[in-house]
């Protein structure tokens, strides 16, 4: 599977602008559009700004007093509205919560803070009497992972009431890419590649700063007072030690963070239309059920009871 998927894949070249960056966000759209589950939830498009939105409600059991912010991933140069509707679909049919996607601006044409204040001006929209904030989960995959990360971060810097859940997929903690699974795991990623994942980080920060800065790197940033964490991630992917070194340290502040390793996982995995996607998924459904509503399915799943 992992090596048909690094036959065939579009994101780990080296190129992230002209006609190579127009292709691959082409791509990832159609791909988008073909996998997104959309018979059993109904989208409908709305505007915040000049920001294209979409809501994507599950047909069958539905909670309407809570929602899901999903931010797409796509190493903020790629990644849209159909794009993000295929993890989107997947967590409101898992949840029962209505999801909500957006088309952040994307680098090089818009370089930080662009996604960050996009990201910013869906959140106020969803807050302004919509929906209590404790009554939002924040979910994001890979880049997707590091603006929800960064996002709740600026929130909480200006103390403002917080999420009440991080959902993070694979997420991108670290742009300095100096973890050692970019090492370990280069021969096994079907999906990144170092070259591709500098590239991206440098145009996302462009004059901004350094990779370091906790502005782009969140694993350096403010981890205490976090609501509880949720991180998935594939055992195959470059990007596992973003993930682990930020359990590692929430845990260390003695944050309600847990982290869930596929070993034949790779980066994003829950996208693609594998069984080890359907059970991820379904885990994920026990551990929101387990902090929304007190139920012990996580514990019974998971063997923890």
């Amino acid at each position: 599977m992992m090596k048909a998927l690094k036959a065939v894949n579009f994101i780990s070249g080296s190129s992230v602008s002209g006609e190579k960056l127009m292709r691959h966000r082409a791509a990832m759209e159609h791909a988008g559009r073909i996998a997104s589950s959309r018979g059993e939830v109904t989208a409908s498009d709305f505007n915040v700004g000049d920001i294209a939105c979409e809501a994507i409600r599950p047909e069958y059991a539905h909670n309407p007093q809570y929602a899901i912010l999903h931010v797409h991933g796509g190493g903020y140069v790629s990644g849209g509205i159909s794009y993000a509707g295929v993890l989107a679909s997947k967590l409101a049919i898992a949840t029962g919560f209505t999801t909500y996607t957006f088309e952040y601006r994307l680098a090089p044409e818009h370089p930080y803070p662009a996604a960050l204040n996009d990201a910013m001006a869906v959140w106020n929209y969803l807050t302004a009497g919509r929906y209590a904030p404790d009554h939002i989960l924040v979910t994001g995959e890979s880049a997707g992972g590091n603006l929800a990360l960064c996002m709740t971060q600026k929130l909480l810097s200006d103390s403002r009431d917080l999420p009440c859940q991080l959902i993070l997929f694979s997420p991108w903690t670290d742009m300095t890419q100096t973890a050692a699974s970019y090492d370990t795991n280069e021969e096994y990623d079907p999906i990144l590649t170092r070259q591709y994942v500098t590239d991206a980080a440098n145009v996302y920060i462009g004059d901004a700063g350094d990779a370091a800065d906790s502005r782009f790197s969140p694993l350096f940033g403010e981890l205490n007072g976090l609501p509880p964490v949720f991180i998935m991630a594939g055992r195959n992917e470059i990007l596992l030690d973003d993930s682990v070194r930020l359990f590692d340290s929430i845990t260390k502040l003695g944050g309600k963070v847990q982290l869930d390793i596929e070993e034949s996982g790779w980066h994003v995995y829950q996208q693609m239309p594998v069984p080890i996607a359907t059970r991820a998924m379904k885990r994920l459904a026990a551990y929101v059920s387990g902090q929304i509503y007190g139920e012990n399915i996580w514990e019974v799943i998971t063997g923890t009871k």
